[in-house]
């Protein structure tokens, strides 16, 4: 793999992959182990959104996890699993035995009929056999599409629909702080709305009493107990799929983001060694879920596929106290620590108390992923948890880019607060005006695109490759939109300024306004809704929702009985922060919401409302305004 190793390297190595990308990304690709090379490294139409890289290649992505380490790390620790309840024993998973328990299950998949091609749905907690579910999936060449175990049935069973999934993977449970909560129970709830799952294998953890379906249930442990720890992998061409993640979108309906086998393995092992500068020995840890793009990325593939020792964590920051964290990165002497913006806010507000007793020392890169990073947060986690020494790569990246795109690396790049700083060799970032006009030179601002593909790129949308299109490449013509807004400053330093779009970033998870008031509207006494996000000191960014009612009902009560609703059809992590209820909301003659008014009050912000010369209703607005500032 090739690392760079200095800032005149980077350079040296950004300049070659705009002038040849394709001598580029190739020379990385010998690297990996390809039972058939390439014919063609790229060929690419963004108009029809078809773009192939390592054009007719064979190759298992597990196999470059598995035979390509095991003979140097096979005794290395592959994954440390830390439970929930730091009075549980951790568990170390060498190379080898991650081997052996992957080929067990893909065996066991096998068994029960999965075969190339089939969509498995894994819904469950943070624990190893998680990692390994994907893994066994990815040997066996079905395609895995994790849900994050936090969805509601609802949710879950969109899901299952949209890619007409054959099994579903799940635990009776999961700890999660003090809570015990019920896994299996929803994945029961969410089948009585599918109808092309066969076999659901379910994972014994909190030993809760569960429903058993006969012949479509089935334990782990008795699924496994006589599998062999060998399993031939499945050839996969270069663009079969590896995995579909479903992201929320401006519209109702989440996308089925597809990522293909060998593009995501280059680029999600590159952007892994070089951004955070893994060597040998270190011990990595990225907080995420694996629910979500960055634990993909960035806990199972990207590291295993350098042969790293990853860190998986099954609770949350402030269980049993709100040293966790700090208690986690001394007790494994932590190298590498990657989190969220969310994480760092919600901790800082703490103070430095919860640090006393912890030193620290073993850091030597931390980083931060999901959303921009505010600079106060910055200045804090840069100090307190870095003590000032660990260069702080603040990376942006997306579901549909599949791995890190700007961000500085570690130790190379010199760091500026809460700014991205410069993108990694291979991408080429424009920015554009809202009439798709590039914004040369520096001190610009403006919508953020990608002019050029990367290996990682997102394929389509499952099902609908017209809503790929329409999403992401119709805006700007030629190029890629990333739906962020963007600075370039004096320096030629990145700072992301955040969506442009309807689409609401709720500490590092995209919630679409449409979903969230479809949700909304699903409420009896509920006439319309509007969802807005607004800046909030922990999350980032909270989510408010408008909302007309035809009920005498007391709003507290209405309010309470929304977010039900919402935590119902949705999830706790779409429930609204602020509810304000509404005689009408801001439209213009053509019937269209005039969602800035509602932004810049959700924001305090009065001052400026712009014209409103074109609502059909300009009074409401000012019954709004008062009703916000009760």
């Amino acid at each position: 793999m090739q690392r760079i190793k200095s800032l005149s390297d980077y350079f040296k190595k950004y300049e070659l992959s705009e002038k040849d990308p394709e001598s580029f990304w190739s020379e990385i690709a010998e690297s990996f182990t390809w039972k058939k090379k390439w014919d063609k490294v790229l060929d690419w139409d963004f108009e029809k959104v078809n773009i192939n890289w390592f054009q007719n290649a064979k190759l298992n992505i597990t196999e470059n996890i598995f035979e390509r380490n095991l003979k140097e790390r096979g005794d290395k620790t592959a994954i440390i699993w830390e439970p929930n309840d730091p009075s549980e024993s951790p568990i170390h998973i060498t190379y080898k035995e991650l081997y052996e328990e992957t080929c067990r299950f893909s065996n066991a998949l096998r068994a029960k009929g999965i075969k190339k091609g089939d969509r498995v749905i894994i819904y469950m907690p943070m624990v190893p056999e998680a990692a390994i579910a994907m893994l066994a999936c990815a040997r066996v060449g079905a395609v895995h599409s994790v849900v994050f175990a936090g969805f509601s049935s609802t949710s879950l069973a969109d899901r299952i629909n949209d890619c007409q999934a054959k099994m579903v993977l799940t635990s009776d449970g999961n700890f999660r702080g003090s809570k015990t909560i019920p896994v299996k129970p929803v994945v029961d709830e969410a089948l009585e709305k599918c109808s092309t799952i066969e076999s659901v294998i379910v994972l014994e953890r909190t030993k809760q009493n569960v429903e058993m379906i006969n012949g479509r249930d089935h334990w782990w442990h008795d699924c496994i107990s006589e599998e062999p720890k060998v399993c031939e992998s499945e050839v996969l061409d270069s663009e079969d799929m590896l995995f579909i993640l479903y992201t929320s979108g401006s519209t109702g309906k989440p996308k089925g983001v597809v990522h293909s086998s060998a593009g995501y393995m280059i680029y999600s092992a590159y952007t892994f060694q070089n951004v955070f500068q893994y060597d040998e020995n270190d011990i990595y840890w990225c907080t995420a879920d694996v629910g979500w793009i960055t634990g993909h990325s960035y806990i199972v593939y990207g590291p295993l596929l350098c042969g790293a020792t990853t860190v998986m964590f099954e609770g949350v920051p402030t269980f049993p106290n709100v040293s966790r964290f700090w208690d986690i990165v001394d007790k494994f002497k932590i190298n590498q620590f990657y989190t969220a913006p969310t994480a760092i806010r919600a901790l800082q507000a703490h103070g430095l108390e919860p640090l006393k007793n912890n030193s620290l020392d073993s850091l030597k890169v931390i980083g931060s992923v999901g959303e921009p990073i505010n600079e106060e947060a910055w200045h804090w986690y840069h100090d307190n948890i870095g003590k000032g020494n660990c260069p702080l790569v603040d990376t942006w990246w997306q579901t549909e880019t599949g791995g890190i795109m700007i961000s500085a690396l570690a130790g190379i790049t010199p760091n500026k607060p809460a700014h991205a700083s410069l993108p990694l060799p291979g991408i080429l970032p424009v920015i554009v005006d809202s009439e798709g006009n590039e914004l040369l030179g520096n001190n610009v601002q403006g919508n953020l695109c990608i002019k050029f593909p990367w290996p990682s790129i997102v394929r389509t949308t499952y099902g609908d490759h017209q809503r790929c299109i329409n999403t992401y490449f119709s805006n700007y013509k030629g190029m890629y939109f990333t739906g962020d807004g963007v600075k370039r400053d004096h320096d030629g330093y990145l700072r992301i300024l955040g969506r442009v779009d309807d689409v609401i970033n709720v500490s590092g998870h995209r919630m679409g306004t449409a979903e969230v008031e479809n949700a909304i509207n699903e409420h009896e006494e509920v006439i319309e809704s509007a969802v807005v996000g607004y800046p909030h000191d922990i999350k980032g960014e909270g989510i408010y929702a408008y909302v007309i009612i035809n009920s005498k009902s007391s709003d507290d009560t209405i309010k309470a009985e929304i977010v039900n609703v919402v935590r119902r059809v949705i999830g706790p992590i779409a429930k609204p922060d602020k509810i304000q209820i509404v005689s009408g909301l801001p439209k213009t003659r053509s019937g269209k919401i005039m969602r800035r008014i509602l932004r810049k009050v959700a924001s305090n912000d009065f001052g400026n409302l712009g014209d409103t010369s074109t609502l059909l209703n300009p009074d409401v607005v000012e019954e709004i305004i008062n009703g916000a500032s009760l």
